[in-house]
């Protein structure tokens, strides 16, 4: 089904959804991964990204997302002078991630204190944004719903324990993929929930015994 946002585009500051509002978005989402506003950022542009982004803003939107401001943000337009104000080290490079990427795809290796994500999306058009790959693990998230990602230990019951530490705080799943590399090694999940989840349950998972880390990622859709 087409929606209105899919023919008139979001509400934003900038000339493109996909090279503006996409990338912002995709900032926001990589953001939360560490907690909050990256102290060092390697961004890396594949395909439109890279060759047409800085006239579209690109490089401002993914460096404001990062920031944490929305894609209707007026601070947008001065997103890099507010970065080297801030003495925030963000780095950009024009790479390709091959042949099966989508055009408009960014890598994203940051840093905020000890913790280090990488994180690869796209932006799809209308400002749809597609990510596909947390710290090396392959994933789908939209940032149409608000998301818990978390690497746990393999082991048996832990999502059973996790589902019931969402339902006693009375958030309702809406998807839950899990995959993992090995048995018995890191098992990485991604959980879309229907209502923004409180800290308290993002710290009663990660206190979990078996899980190594756990974030929220806010939703980023309209």
């Amino acid at each position: 089904m087409v929606s209105l946002l899919d023919i008139i585009g979001p509400v934003m500051v900038g000339p493109s959804s996909s090279h503006t509002a996409g990338a912002c978005r995709l900032g926001l989402l990589a953001r939360c991964l560490v907690g909050g506003t990256p102290d060092t950022a390697h961004i890396e542009l594949h395909g439109s990204f890279a060759r047409t982004g800085e006239g579209h803003g690109t490089d401002k939107a993914l460096v404001g997302g990062l920031m944490g401001f929305r894609p209707d943000d007026e601070r947008l337009r001065t997103a890099l002078e507010i970065m080297e104000r801030e003495g925030l080290q963000y780095r950009f490079e024009k790479t390709s991630l091959g042949d099966d990427a989508h055009p408009n795809t960014v890598r994203i290796a940051l840093a905020r204190g000890g913790r280090r994500s990488v994180m690869v999306g796209a932006s799809l058009g209308a400002g749809r944004v597609l990510v596909t790959e947390i710290d090396g693990y392959p994933v789908e998230v939209s940032g149409n719903l608000h998301t818990i990602v978390l690497v746990a230990h393999d082991v048996k019951g832990s999502v059973a324990r996790i589902a019931g530490i969402l339902a006693e705080a009375d958030v309702n799943i809406a998807t839950l993929k899990l995959s993992r590399k090995q048995r018995g090694g890191d098992a990485f999940m991604v959980i879309e929930v229907d209502d923004q989840p409180r800290e308290a349950v993002r710290d009663a998972i990660r206190a979990l015994p078996w899980v190594t880390w756990a974030f929220r990622l806010d939703k980023v859709s309209a």
